[in-house]
């Protein structure tokens, strides 16, 4: 099973709250993979609206997101497109 690392900067006006979070988890949840979102030293579940708000990532900040299994691949570009979009 492959697991695909990505570390990428949050570009969102608005970081990773609110809408863009749950953007976010939509998008997550269409894949089968696990997905990890971390944040310094927090680490939380990708397909949770609550851990991607816990994570508090605004805008610019550093985000590492994990994706293990099948379509890892496919998730972490999906997932990239939104973090690194400036809409």
């Amino acid at each position: 099973m492959s697991i695909v690392r990505k570390q990428l900067i949050v570009k969102n006006k608005q970081g990773l709250h609110a809408r863009p979070a749950a953007l976010f988890v939509q998008i997550a949840n269409k894949f089968d993979c696990h997905i990890t979102v971390i944040r310094d030293e927090e680490k939380v579940n990708g397909k949770s609206i609550m851990g991607i708000l816990m994570l508090g990532a605004e805008k610019d900040s550093e985000i590492i997101i994990e994706a293990e299994g099948e379509d890892a691949g496919l998730a972490i570009i999906e997932l990239e497109k939104l973090v690194t979009s400036e809409e």
